[in-house]
């Protein structure tokens, strides 16, 4: 866990100086170094600053970065990386013209998830969940959210979320529980809305919160889904308990989510596709991050979030895969820079930090994570590229040489 890191060609730090967040222009200013070099002990960031300038290192192990690009490894805030099944035949569907929502009326979406999970072992849903997160760190994701949601019974959840909190404990790549029983409505609740609101309100976060399963709790605030007094009553027992709030929002239509995310002060409110502008500025006033998810909209062809708009109004936009069975089947986070830039328009500078600090900022971990900093975890990612912005310009290609986690150089 200690190691020099040398010879850094361009090192990309998105230092922020002690803030938790960029907002704004701030964005923008990633902290370019050049001929630069690292310092870690203990797995831990000692030094960061320019060759020859560097404190004594003999005896560290030394990694030689010439002509490449280091920077933060990504945080991926937001996954639904623990499932069972697939929806591939559901691709298809849409191909033709079928809508997400005319596909979940036909029994497939979630619920269709939803059974398989409660089919499966945890066993089973540990070991394809294990083989994603390599191949997460191959791509350069250091830390990741993993929600439940896939299993709306207090069994089939406490599954998912015993098989998230052990992999937290047994894989290399940083981990993060959270708890979204109120994901949607299980078919044993048809026309029984509110009795499902009851056990998630009185059954499964008193059971979550008390066994210390989930760090955060999420609900899916949209059309179809769990009205916004619903999420309220359920974010608001779930804080009782010491969890944070999450919140999906405005993904289907624009109901009030992202409002009362920031009203709650939730860590962080997500996919925001169809926010109005009046909640942009209540997020840009608030600490809750707002998180977008491109990549969903790029495979259900629905319309973008509009961050940036998000940003030139001054709220903290991160960037996250959403990565899941049925509406974005991908975690890599540069190809979700690449479609924030070209869709969205955020500009290379922008989605660096939407994907490293903001999103350690949408986990509460950016005092830890998503900047090369003194003092903070060593985690980073070498790419062989000749520039920073070679990240989301040249995409499709997987440009990690190496990923550093906890000073740890790690060989796949």
């Amino acid at each position: 866990m200690d190691l020099f890191v040398k010879n850094i060609a361009q090192l990309v730090t998105v230092a922020a100086g002690g803030a938790r967040v960029k907002k704004g222009s701030a964005m923008s200013d990633i902290g370019i170094v050049t001929g630069a070099g690292v310092i870690v002990r203990g797995g831990t960031i000692e030094w960061v600053g320019p060759m020859g300038s560097e404190p004594e290192v003999e005896g560290l192990p030394e990694y030689d970065a010439s002509g490449m690009v280091v920077m933060p490894g990504f945080v991926d805030s937001h996954t639904h990386m623990v499932f069972a099944g697939d929806r591939a035949a559901e691709f298809g569907l849409r191909v033709r013209g079928a809508t997400y929502q005319e596909i979940a009326q036909r029994g497939g979406g979630i619920l269709d998830t939803v059974r398989h999970v409660r089919a499966a072992t945890k066993k089973e849903l540990k070991r394809a969940a294990s083989r994603r997160l390599a191949e997460m760190l191959r791509h350069g994701t250091t830390t990741v959210e993993i929600k439940s949601g896939y299993g709306l019974d207090p069994s089939s959840e406490t599954k998912m979320l015993d098989a998230i909190n052990e992999l937290a404990r047994e894989e290399v790549i940083t981990v993060v529980p959270t708890f979204i029983g109120a994901h949607a409505f299980p078919p044993e609740y048809a026309g029984r809305h509110a009795d499902y609101v009851d056990l998630v309100v009185g059954t499964m976060i008193p059971y979550v919160g008390e066994k210390k399963l989930a760090r955060f709790c999420d609900v899916f605030c949209d059309y179809g889904y769990f009205s916004v007094e619903d999420a309220a009553r359920i974010l608001r027992e779930a804080r009782k308990w010491g969890m944070g709030l999450k919140l999906h929002a405005d993904e289907l239509a624009s109901l009030g989510g992202a409002r009362l995310a920031a009203e709650l002060g939730a860590v962080s409110v997500d996919h925001l596709e169809h926010v109005p502008a009046s909640d942009i500025d209540a997020l840009a006033a608030s600490e809750t991050i707002a998180t977008v998810l491109p990549g969903v909209s790029f495979n259900l062809n629905h319309g973008y979030a509009p961050a940036r708009t998000m940003i030139d109004r001054g709220a903290a936009v991160a960037i996250a895969s959403d990565f899941n069975p049925g509406s974005c089947m991908s975690f890599s986070m540069p190809l979700m820079m690449t479609i924030a830039c070209t869709q969205m328009r955020l500009t290379p500078e922008e989605a660096i930090t939407a994907c490293t600090l903001n999103g350690a900022a949408a986990l509460g971990m950016s005092e830890s994570v998503g900047s090369v900093e003194v003092g903070k975890r060593a985690d980073m990612i070498v790419l062989d590229i000749p520039q920073y912005t070679h990240l989301a310009y040249h995409f499709g290609t997987n440009h990690v040489r190496h990923t550093i986690k906890n000073g740890i150089l790690l060989e796949f």
